[in-house]
């Protein structure tokens, strides 16, 4: 890698913290500014950073400070920066087995003495699985996360309690399997973010277990999203390109086309647009696919129009509005309205985009839409996304129209 690439690199990086942060490059500036006491700290100088024109290091402190982020992790990736070998981090793993050794944490009984059960119980549990992930497409995880992880403790206890046959256990294991990612992703929608790491752990080993690889994959890969929007981008990034890896090629096109969506979305949270970019391209020709087995049962839901939706997500994130508000504007106009925090979730995105376009009275008019339909929902995901777009607000409060939204609901800003 080259001395550009790596200050490249690290400026990718820092824009995806500032981003992070809701912060434009003009209010990041002025943050620093403020801690430091300086004065020369201007948004160009901030976009030279992150375009890998220079490297910020007599800032770092202070960028530290108001990303809130550890001061030693900016020090080790402005050394990479800068070259020096002795602080290039480890090659990075590229397998799930590298990434998620095994933790056997549900293997049976020795010698188990509990009641011997069949296919009927399975067939029941692989019922109410399914009506679990029914349920989440209309309620939000606040309200499904205690009959999720009842569900999960009770299928659990059941494999590790009960005798059965070879083929019995093997299918009860990728009931568990699907029955914890189902309820890792609710976990993480009602803002239980350790809830939702330990579920999908669970489901990886029972689903290893079991030899489901595709399965497998749709767990790591959930497992990467996650860490992806908590602030972990890269162990995210890894986790998810991992999936990819070991679903393989022959996996079934709806599975692959929902990995490299992920993928894409992960690309994007780094600060790696032609990556996010590529990998969008390649979950729609996995789409097209005719061969190859059919979708499993949890891939019901993957289509063309959720492609669109990443699709849109990703060009926002990339500040690309005329690319995104289209896509976004033509799914909305198709999509079911009884999927309120699905509506609400593209509608911020619709928001933010609109923004970017410079049309802050139609950003705030969707902004408005999104809150009040957010308010009712236990749903962390929608409250995170509502404080995202009043934060992208902030750069139009002169704006009447986006300076009565901020009053309304400004005070979400200090949750």
């Amino acid at each position: 890698m080259t001395s550009t690439d790596r200050r490249r690199e690290f400026g990718a990086h820092l824009a995806a913290l500032r981003r992070r942060s809701g912060r434009s490059q003009r209010q990041f500036a002025a943050a620093l500014c403020a801690v430091s006491g300086a004065r020369s700290i201007t948004r160009n100088e901030v976009s030279r950073w992150e375009r890998g024109k220079r490297v910020p290091d007599v800032w770092l402190p202070f960028l530290a400070q108001v990303l809130g982020v550890p001061l030693r992790d900016l020090d080790r990736a402005a050394a990479c920066a800068r070259g020096d070998v002795r602080a290039t981090p480890p090659r990075a793993a590229t397998s799930l087995a590298d990434l998620l050794p095994n933790a056997e944490a549900l293997q049976p009984m020795a010698a188990s003495r509990g009641r011997r059960i069949g296919a009927t119980t399975v067939e029941g549990l692989a019922v109410r699985v399914h009506g679990l992930r029914l349920a989440d497409d209309v309620l939000p995880g606040g309200d499904l996360i205690a009959p999720a992880f009842r569900e999960l403790r009770v299928a659990t206890r059941l494999y590790r309690e009960s005798s059965h046959s070879e083929r019995t256990g093997r299918n009860l294991l990728v009931q568990i399997g699907e029955l914890a990612q189902i309820a890792g992703w609710i976990a993480s929608d009602a803002g239980r973010g350790e809830d939702a790491d330990r579920a999908y752990r669970i489901g990886i080993s029972a689903a290893r277990q079991a030899g489901d690889t595709v399965l497998v994959a749709q767990l790591a890969g959930s497992l990467g999203y996650h860490l992806t929007n908590s602030g972990r981008e890269r162990e995210g990034l890894e986790l998810t390109r991992a999936a990819v890896a070991e679903a393989g090629r022959h996996a079934p096109a709806a599975a692959r086309a929902l990995f490299l969506d992920r993928v894409a979305w992960a690309y994007t949270r780094a600060g790696e647009a032609q990556s996010a970019l590529r990998a969008l391209g390649q979950a729609h020709a996995a789409l097209d696919t005719a061969d190859g087995d059919p979708a499993p049962s949890w891939a019901y839901w993957v289509n063309r129009e959720e492609l669109d939706v990443m699709d849109a997500r990703v060009f926002t994130e990339l500040h690309r509005p005329l690319r995104a508000v289209p896509l976004l504007r033509d799914v909305l106009g198709r999509y079911d309205a009884t999927r309120v925090r699905e509506m609400a979730l593209y509608r911020s995105w619709l928001a933010v985009a609109l923004a970017d376009a410079n049309e802050p009275e139609q950003a705030a008019e969707e902004a408005r839409r999104v809150i009040e339909a957010s308010g009712d929902l236990s749903s962390e995901r929608t409250a995170e996304r509502s404080r995202n777009v009043l934060r992208r607000l902030q750069d139009f409060a002169d704006v009447p129209e986006v300076r009565e939204v901020l009053a309304d609901h400004g005070h979400l800003l200090l949750v």
